[in-house]
């Protein structure tokens, strides 16, 4: 867990590279709680003994399926079957390593992170699928997006959750930074879990996606952010939210390059 007596990005990103450089050189190299555990045998579920992120392999929950539709994707979460639209023509219509890796450790960490009847809010939904599973789960969801993309995830989120037993889930407009006090004002909107999955790619700006983290991240909210590093501005972000949050990294799922974490507010 990072302090705010502790130097919070170097401790932690030095784990994210640990754990890369780790698994490129050898396999047998153990790590006191302090640096990753590069070397934890696979495990289906996320309980770690040591405080350290658990290692795990991205499960085969993709469905293959003959279909006249090239675009469309079948998995298999907590016992249903999930039909996912994909489009070619937008980034966030694509299901990314990041929303598998965290759809798997919500399924597989029911108990750890019970989202039963629970407000969650979804940043940069996407096609919908961990917001989809985040509904089977129980939860009250609120799945958002930029405009462009708004159509296909509520086309997905629609086909997936209509005529079920699950809170109804909502879609909305969010536009990272913008109108966020009168679209989602501070005395109406509290959410108990704020999920993210490769919401960080060359092209974005980091300041307006960072505030948007903030202003949802109220004491009591849980943020989980998966996303697949690859890039620096990867690493960059990764420093603001551990200069911001308390940060922990939950799960590495090294063959993706995904790191999942856990992050809080900072009580003064």
């Amino acid at each position: 867990m990072i302090s705010a007596q502790q130097p919070p990005f170097s401790n932690i990103i030095q784990r994210v590279m640990d754990c890369q450089t780790g698994q490129e050189e050898t396999s047998d190299e153990h790590h006191d709680s302090e640096n990753c555990t590069c070397s934890s045998k696979c495990a289906s579920t996320g309980e770690s003994n040591s405080g350290s992120p658990v290692i795990l392999e991205l499960l085969q929950n993709w469905v293959p399926r003959v279909s006249h539709y090239f675009d469309k994707e079948h998995y298999t979460y907590v016992g249903h079957q999930i039909v996912i639209q994909e489009s070619i023509e937008h980034l966030g219509a694509v299901v990314w390593p990041g929303a598998l890796a965290l759809s798997q450790y919500l399924e597989s960490n029911q108990e750890q992170f019970n989202l039963k009847d629970k407000k969650v809010l979804e940043i940069g939904a996407g096609t919908g699928l961990v917001s989809i599973v985040a509904c089977i789960l129980g939860a009250y969801v609120t799945a958002t997006d930029l405009p462009e993309v708004l159509e296909n995830l509520s086309y997905n989120i629609s086909k997936n959750t209509h005529n079920t037993n699950m809170h109804k889930p909502e879609v909305r407009k969010l536009v990272w930074g913008e109108s966020l006090h009168e679209d989602f004002p501070a005395s109406t909107y509290h959410y108990d879990f704020i999920l993210a999955t490769d919401v960080v790619y060359p092209q974005i700006v980091l300041d307006p996606l960072l505030a948007t983290m903030v202003y949802f991240c109220r004491p009591g909210t849980v943020l989980l952010w998966a996303n697949k590093f690859r890039f620096r501005t990867d690493y960059e972000f990764l420093e603001k939210v551990c200069n911001t949050f308390n940060t922990t990294i939950l799960a590495e799922f090294p063959e993706s390059n995904v790191k999942l974490l856990k992050a809080t507010v900072r009580e003064n």
